[in-house]
């Protein structure tokens, strides 16, 4: 009889973790509002504040690009868009997404690619700007951009959540670990013409409460772990999840940073 307690508290503890992972696995993961992680994860914000300096821009612009938009919430969140606004993205459901958001706002959705060349003539937009992209082409970014246009973004830096990539991946090479450096970004500004006028990067704390918010957040940001599936990883989400709830949080650290650069002004 003495072992019928702990029988009892290990079937609840396995039927807790099947119950998280069965809500997170079959949520929707569309668009890029991470608003069903509250009160399961925490992420510290940038000082910078992306959005708020974003939508200045935007007040001040003529015609802006939003390049790679997701589900467009970032775009639909600043008070007073250019009188031509125009937002680019890849995935279909965020497409359909963004388009339900920004279309009443004034704001034309573009399905592209997110591969060269962005699907707009030269000297197009004196304001371009992206959120967390995957990838910079910085070549286009010029070519669309009007002489003394700026491009404004936050984007996601070197080994980003990398503890919790590596418990799932194991240790990740050098030259994974420092991809996206915000020096790199610099130059392959500089390379395509444009002037950095500022470049700032931070690391920040990020923790996970409950291996829910695990699944959830590696459903979502599908680069993490590439091809994560519950099947895939349920040894270790098992694992993981043991180790929140007799530890406590996972923790992990996040990096941003900061890069605004110009096109220089056309010559007399």
């Amino acid at each position: 009889m003495s072992g019928a307690p702990e029988e009892a508290a290990a079937e609840a503890e396995r039927a807790r973790f099947e119950a998280l992972v069965t809500e997170a696995a079959t949520v929707s993961v569309d668009g890029w509002d991470f608003s069903w992680l509250d009160g399961r994860a925490t992420e510290q914000r940038p000082s910078w504040g992306y959005a708020r300096a974003m939508a200045d821009r935007m007040g001040r612009a003529r015609a802006a690009l939003d390049i790679q938009t997701g589900g467009g919430e970032v775009l639909a969140s600043v008070p007073k868009l250019p009188p031509l606004t125009v937002a680019t993205e890849s995935w279909p459901p965020n497409i359909a997404r963004a388009t339900a958001l920004l279309h009443p706002l004034g704001a034309a959705v573009v399905a592209d690619p997110d591969e060269p060349p962005l699907p707009f003539g030269d000297n197009a937009f004196d304001l371009v700007v992206s959120r967390h992209p995957v990838t910079t082409w910085w070549t286009e970014i010029a070519r669309v951009l009007v002489p003394g246009g700026t491009y404004f973004s936050q984007q996601v830096g070197p080994a980003s959540v990398f503890e919790l990539v590596e418990y799932f991946l194991g240790p990740q090479p050098a030259e994974v670990r420092g991809a996206r450096d915000p020096e790199q970004a610099r130059a392959a500004a500089g390379a395509a013409g444009l002037d950095v006028v500022d470049l700032r990067a931070e690391t920040l704390r990020t923790e996970f409460f409950d291996i829910g918010a695990v699944v959830y957040f590696l459903r979502k940001v599908i680069w993490m772990v590439p091809g994560f599936t519950v099947e895939e990883y349920r040894p270790r989400l098992a694992e993981l999840h043991r180790l929140i709830e007799t530890e406590g949080p996972f923790v992990a650290h996040t990096t941003r940073f900061l890069i605004e650069a110009r096109k220089p002004d056309a010559g007399p």
